[in-house]
């Protein structure tokens, strides 16, 4: 169950949008629901750079595997861990036997969306008193944090932490990250992390992915590295229909056809622009650096390749025949809120964030318990196999004042040693459900939160770090089993690019040489622009310094080495 989600999206999101809708989803983890990951930084100066050099081992932390829970499916090809069995209150584990936090104030800032609780509430007493340290929130609005975030950093007070979302690290951002946060080296760097039992047991590549400016500056959200996108359908309908699951992308235009009803109200899909990609095999997302690979000795950018041009014009294909409900050409409705018509079976498929299978299926689940929402496998276009590309492994940060000293930065990693407690441990429960008979009550298994802690247990401590990525339904177990084993499936068809877990910023006089690229896709698959208006595109973005791009990330990739080696 994850307490906290947040089922607003869009039908074909820009990854930004996409990140913001999803972000209380995946912060609330209830298992470390998966985010995509978004831009990211790592050097200072407008030079560009990477953190992930050749020296980058030696100041990751030691990983050691925690063995106070064993989850009922193990991560396996990239995914998240899984949980499928009743939650036993009496039977939780402890992962802190003793506090670590010296009582000590700490403050953080941090983007919360919804509306903030006061500062002296029963689930923030109880976490400081756990974990013993006084925790002072500064909560800013999530859909402005980026503003917030840009005038607290330019200033000299800076609160003793800072949590930064990968999608807000534009700009002078990872400059200011380098230039105003703490290197963790020193406290968690080898063994020395052991003394953060939790915290150890964070996969190494979200480790790496915490590297700025050559230290260890971050505290990470882990995430699957297997693509967060998935085909969801409803599954109720196509066993009454008797519709298959398309193999290919020409099978998927049959099932369209087979489909859609437009007198009847029904269309086949909403914008499969993503699905494409991934059906493709187009360079992982819109996010940098993770659109570069290197390709037979050559640099190659998303935009360059016939798989991206080939996509495009498919999904156009799915466009212009009308198979693609009207409110996601014109951009309303469904497109921004795909819940109602979907559940009124106003059409049957969707690309969106994985933690919309679960929360789709408990919106329904008492006012139409025929709905089933599943997710397809990502097929290759061709019908063979896939070739899927490795997402970032972390994608939300907390940094440490370099103004803050050791008996804070003790206190801060106490914090984050609890919020990072595996998932069937009590300070599991206390983080992400808060008190039981305070703010949730368990039924059959099931803990289902009070009206107080909807409105305390929110976006908070969630923040600070995460347990690797899981996934846990007790309400739903059916789900979480399926989530799980779908990101398994695919992950075996899911290749790393050679920059995969790297913190690369480009040189600042290339930040917005591709900006205008997702609202052309978005254009072209709508009919307002043609194929010709993109492969124009590609070549004035090499002209205007896509091709000295692609040479700059030729030589830090020579430099270097790849994170993946």
């Amino acid at each position: 169950m994850t307490p906290n989600a947040a089922t607003a999206a869009t039908s074909a999101p820009s990854r930004r949008s996409f990140l913001a809708s999803t972000a209380v989803a995946a912060a609330a983890v209830a298992g470390g629901m998966p985010l995509l990951a978004a831009c990211g930084g790592s050097d200072s100066g407008s030079g560009g750079g990477t953190s992930a050099g050749k020296n980058a081992k030696k100041l990751l932390p030691a990983y050691v595997a925690t063995n106070v829970v064993t989850p009922d499916i193990a991560a396996k090809n990239g995914s998240a861990v899984g949980f499928t069995s009743k939650l036993d209150i009496a039977s939780l584990k402890t992962s802190v036997p003793k506090k670590l936090g010296k009582g000590g104030k700490v403050s953080i800032m941090s983007p919360f969306w919804g509306s903030p609780p006061k500062g002296d509430n029963a689930y923030y007493k109880a976490m400081n008193d756990l974990i013993g340290v006084d925790v002072q929130w500064q909560n800013q609005d999530g859909n402005t944090y980026d503003q917030k975030l840009g005038a607290v950093l330019a200033s000299s007070d800076i609160p003793d932490v800072v949590v930064i979302p990968g999608w807000n690290m534009g700009g002078k951002i990872p400059s200011a990250i380098i230039g105003k946060f703490a290197d963790l080296g020193p406290y968690l760097s080898g063994n020395a992390i052991k003394e953060y039992p939790n915290l150890a047991a964070i996969p190494t590549d979200a480790w790496q992915r915490s590297l700025f400016g050559g230290k260890l500056r971050g505290l990470p959200q882990p995430a699957p590295y297997v693509t967060g996108i998935v085909p969801l359908y409803r599954k109720d309908i196509f066993d009454k229909e008797g519709y298959e699951i398309p193999t290919s992308a020409d099978e998927f235009t049959a099932l369209c056809k087979e489909i859609t009803n437009a007198k009847a109200k029904r269309w086949a899909c909403l914008d499969m622009k993503w699905t494409a990609f991934q059906s493709f095999g187009v360079l992982s997302g819109s996010e940098k650096p993770l659109g570069w690979n290197l390709v037979d000795g050559k640099m190659v950018y998303r935009i360059e390749t016939q798989e991206y041009l080939e996509a495009l014009e498919w999904t156009r294909k799915l466009f212009a025949a009308g198979y693609v409900h009207p409110d996601a050409k014109l951009g309303k409705s469904a497109a921004t809120d795909p819940g109602p018509k979907f559940a009124a079976g106003e059409f049957l498929i969707y690309a969106q964030n994985i933690s919309q299978w679960w929360s789709r299926t408990a919106e329904q689940a008492t006012q139409n318990p025929d709905y089933k929402i599943w997710g397809m496998d990502i097929f290759g276009h061709d019908g063979g196999a896939p070739t899927l590309w490795a997402e970032q492994p972390a994608g939300i940060f907390a940094f440490v004042s370099k103004k803050a000293s050791e008996s804070v930065i003790r206190d801060v990693l106490a914090v984050a040693n609890v919020t990072a407690a595996p998932y069937g441990t009590k300070e599991y429960m206390l983080t992400n459900y808060g008190v039981e008979g305070t703010h949730y009550t368990v039924k059959n298994g099931v803990p289902t939160k009070t009206d107080q802690g909807n409105n305390e247990v929110i976006n908070a401590y969630v923040m600070v770090a995460s347990p690797t990525a899981t996934i846990a339904h007790p309400d739903f177990p059916e789900v979480a089993k399926a989530q799980v084993e779908w990101q398994q499936r695919m992950g075996a068809f899911t290749k790393k690019s050679s920059f995969y877990g790297m913190q690369i910023t480009e040189p600042s006089r290339y930040t917005n040489l591709s900006n205008d690229f997702e609202q052309l896709e978005d254009d072209i698959v709508r009919g307002r622009k043609k194929i010709s208006d993109m492969q124009q595109a590609v070549s004035d973005w090499k002209s205007k310094g896509g091709d000295k791009l692609r040479d700059w990330y030729k030589k830090l990739l020579d430099e270097n080495g790849s994170a993946t080696s």
